[in-house]
């Protein structure tokens, strides 16, 4: 038997907890998941603080929060030392280590091989198989992999949760039987007023859409049919044998808004959507089964917890810390205050409170949203009121911790936040908008094409 474990990473792009029965909701649309989850520990409250992509994985393969990788935006992502990731040290260790869904980039260096496949547009039919095409080449990796005498890394960035949201059938009616093109139905006419993404979202939706329920059903459908694709490669490794030798780890960079708070089926705005992740561990015979776990954790805890379960070390200084004392009896305390950022196509952060929610706009936004944001968590789960001139000692009370984590960080990281820094480079223009008009008329999608073309200008 191999020394150290096979890791199957599962990615699961733009996958919001709050839409996954494994996390409670109440459609069931990741039987296969909780399956494998009931054989290991599933925290319902895993936070993805930084979003989009690149500082959400920069976070998983790192252990290390947005000051200590430096990054935070979408585009101009700043390169991520060498030796630091979870793949360098587990090469370093004698792995095969194979990133399906990425090229090798300034923060997903250290693969010794990557796959691409096709994971936005549609199909002949319409729909986008974008499972079935992960599986197409990651079972058969799988199966090279496995015939080594060296245990695997298997990283795989699943896109079916990302727009456009165009599942197979049966799935993409499995949770909708309405007429989605009611003409008595208002609930899309801000989406196709919103001149940004109008474009992009037309590519995903029937001729004469009104049903925002239809899309929210699209979205439900993708991660059933993700699910039902990701059991595919759990029959995989039980048919090679390989399964008991094996530790899973799933998770997301991040989550998702949908008809939501002007944001139109995307991720940005920090809300509890975009900020709520899965995470669940299974490694038979080393992480015990059926566990579930309410505590809050975050993304920078995934490497030092998978590092620990190796009994692998390596002399590094995380700002997350191994979950392995929740199920081991040891003791183990949750941060309580989060510090959240984002720049896709806003520039903000903000602080989370297990009661409050502050967010503050660092530039004017194309959303005209207002500066500052507040929201009760406890009263106003859905952050539908702004409360903040109601309340501005609690604004001030909550800026005051905020500020003092970003010296706190600054000093023991010696580099200035990096949501500063990202002032001049995150939004294409060499400089931050100067009115709402500004970032209304600048920022645009344009078609699915167009989209992944964005995702691939990580670094210009």
């Amino acid at each position: 038997m191999k020394k150290f474990p096979n890791i199957l990473f599962l990615g699961l792009d733009s996958c919001r907890a709050t839409h996954m029965s494994l996390c409670g909701y109440y459609r069931l649309n990741t039987p296969h998941i909780e399956r494998m989850a009931s054989e290991g520990v599933n925290f319902i409250n895993c936070f993805s603080p930084s979003i989009p992509t690149p500082p959400g994985y920069s976070s998983l393969l790192t252990g290390r929060d947005c000051f200590g990788t430096g990054i935070v935006t979408l585009r101009n992502v700043p390169e991520l030392p060498k030796g630091v990731t979870l793949q360098e040290v587990l090469a370093k260790n004698g792995y095969n280590c194979t990133c399906i869904g990425f090229d090798d980039g300034p923060y997903t260096h250290g693969f010794h091989k990557y796959i691409k496949y096709e994971g936005w547009g549609p199909g002949p039919d319409g729909r986008s198989h974008k499972g079935e095409s992960m599986n197409s080449v990651a079972i058969p990796e799988m199966k090279l992999l496995a015939a080594e005498d060296k245990p695997f890394f298997l990283f795989l960035r699943h896109m079916d949760p990302h727009a456009p949201y165009l599942p197979p059938h049966p799935f993409s009616r499995m949770f909708y039987q309405g007429n989605e093109c009611d003409p008595g139905n208002n609930s899309l006419d801000g989406l196709f007023a919103f001149k940004p993404f109008r474009d992009f979202h037309t590519t995903m939706l029937p001729a004469g859409c009104t049903d925002s329920d239809y899309v929210d059903a699209q979205y439900d459908g993708a991660i059933a049919y993700m699910d039902a694709c990701i059991q595919h490669l759990f029959t995989a490794l039980e048919t090679l044998g390989i399964e008991e030798e094996t530790l899973i780890v799933l998770t997301s960079d991040h989550g998702e808004t949908l008809n939501e708070h002007d944001c139109y089926y995307d991720h940005h705005g920090l809300y509890e959507g975009t900020l709520r992740v899965p995470l669940v561990f299974k490694y038979p015979g080393i992480v015990p089964g059926n566990l579930v776990f309410d505590i809050n954790v975050q993304q920078k805890d995934v490497m030092p917890t998978i590092l620990d379960l190796l009994e692998l070390e390596t002399g590094f200084e995380f700002d997350g810390r191994s979950l392995t004392a929740l199920w081991e009896g040891g003791e183990w305390r949750a941060e309580p205050e989060v510090y959240l950022t984002e720049s896709t196509w806003m520039r903000k952060h903000g602080w989370r409170t297990p009661e409050w929610k502050l967010i503050v706009a660092l530039e004017p936004d194309f959303h005209y949203k207002e500066t500052v944001e507040l929201y009760n968590l406890v009263k106003d789960p859905l952050e539908l009121c702004n409360v903040a001139k109601d309340e501005p000692e609690v604004v001030a009370l909550l800026t005051e911790r905020m500020n003092r984590h970003i010296a706190r960080r600054v000093a023991a990281t010696g580099k200035e936040n990096p949501i500063d820094l990202a002032a001049n480079i995150w939004n294409g223009i060499g400089r931050p908008f100067e009115s709402s008009d500004e970032a209304y008329n600048t920022m645009h999608i344009g078609d699915a094409a167009a989209a992944a073309k964005l995702q691939a200008q990580r670094k210009r």
